[in-house]
């Protein structure tokens, strides 16, 4: 504490006085008196010393409490009341500065906001020590606040999914870096995104895993399917076998999108160092195509062409088969959003700038809370498909 309370002095020499923050800090104390006040004046109906047949209850003193705000650490004297309810009284508990509360709302939200982009405990009190002017906030307060996010992400993953209306939806991991048994690995993180009836991506579920293996893929989409999600219209994902067992499993019949982009990469890696810009051209070809007859015709011709020149290219692209082409069957102007993982991959890589400031997470449970907190705090703005407006075709097609 004494720490910061130097640190603060050496800003202020630095910066100067700060006459404007001193002003209002004067004025703090009384302004949350006031509305204290107000609030329960219009809980009991009735002023001070007024005597009104609508009266609900007696004031019965005062209690010191001290707040910490934006401008520093204030002690105000919180009037106490009992409110008649029928034949009971109940002592009055203010809306304004609610029971235990020590802080103002914005200082919790700087200190989360502070965790989220990257400080530690530490530097956080050392942030916002000019600002809360040495009022206590302890690595335990700290912890506190942060430790909230644990709770939120524990009810938000149990939240039911069958109000969701996923028309679309995406499946993809991210890799991160987390100390487990003392021991630094690579883990992966699951996160399903799905795209609601008026094109808006939400993201329904994360979770982090020791692998992309079939039986945690399996798990994860067993997760979605126990919390009432239904069926989408079509599920867009990367090559990952054990991913599109859990699939097929959890929902039979259902689309499957191959991301042609992750398949690309699979043909450039099977083809000749000499063939890659053909390889690439004629693929483009499929993927391009201003129609599926066109796609169609692209793809048997790429076959004819490379089965003999790069074999192992030709067995990698019919390896897909016909998911890769599944998108021409929505809308032209969702096939940009369709034919590949990229809305999951642009999320997935503001994950990772988040994340790149640290060379590995603590463990599992803070990587999962962290993620979570970036999304919740808007942190990430997630923004709508394109050709959003031509969903209603898409909920057509499904009903018929």
């Amino acid at each position: 504490m004494r720490e910061s309370i130097e640190r603060s002095g050496a800003m202020e020499e630095f910066f100067g006085p700060d006459r404007l923050a001193e002003g209002l800090r004067g004025r703090v104390r009384e302004m949350i008196m006031a509305l204290a006040e107000a609030e329960l004046a219009e809980v009991l109906r009735a002023r001070s010393y007024e005597r009104k047949e609508e009266r609900r209850g007696y004031r019965n003193g005062k209690r010191h409490r001290s707040i910490s705000t934006g401008l520093g650490a204030t002690v105000i004297e919180l009037p106490r009341a009992r409110i008649s309810e029928g034949d009971r009284d109940k002592e009055w508990q203010s809306g304004l500065i609610v029971r235990y509360q020590r802080r103002a709302v914005s200082v919790d939200q700087a200190v989360l906001g502070c965790y989220l982009s990257g400080a530690n405990g530490r530097r956080i009190r050392g942030a916002l020590a000019p600002l809360l002017r040495g009022s206590p906030l302890s690595k335990s307060a700290v912890s506190r606040v942060v430790g909230r996010l644990e709770e939120l992400f524990s009810q938000w993953r149990c939240r039911s999914l069958a109000s969701e209306p996923v028309v679309f939806l995406y499946l993809d991991a991210i890799a991160l870096r987390v100390r487990i048994a003392k021991k630094v690995i690579s883990v992966a993180v699951l996160v399903g995104l799905g795209v609601k009836e008026d094109g808006q991506k939400a993201i329904l579920d994360l979770e982090l895993f020791q692998s992309e293996s079939s039986s945690c893929w399996d798990g994860f989409v067993e997760g979605l399917v126990s919390r009432g999600l239904k069926p989408p219209c079509v599920v867009i994902m990367d090559g990952n076998k054990g991913l599109r067992a859990a699939v097929e499993k959890n929902w039979p019949g259902t689309a499957v999108q191959r991301c042609t982009v992750h398949k690309l990469r699979n043909l450039e890696r099977h083809a000749p160092h000499h063939a890659l810009e053909g390889v690439k051209s004629d693929y483009h070809g499929i993927v391009y195509a201003e129609a599926l007859e066109q796609a169609n015709k692209a793809y048997r011709e790429f076959i004819s062409k490379w089965k003999k020149l790069a074999p192992k290219v030709v067995v990698s692209l019919e390896e897909a088969g016909e998911e890769l082409l599944t998108f021409y069957r929505f809308p032209k102007s969702q096939w940009k959003s369709l034919r590949t993982t990229n809305a999951i991959e642009r999320l997935n890589g503001e994950f990772r700038r988040r994340v790149k400031t640290q060379s590995s997470l603590p463990d599992a449970r803070t990587a999962e809370r962290l993620l979570f907190g970036l999304i919740i705090s808007g942190q990430i703005h997630i923004r709508r498909i394109d050709g959003w407006r031509d969903l209603k075709q898409v909920l057509l097609l499904k009903a018929a």
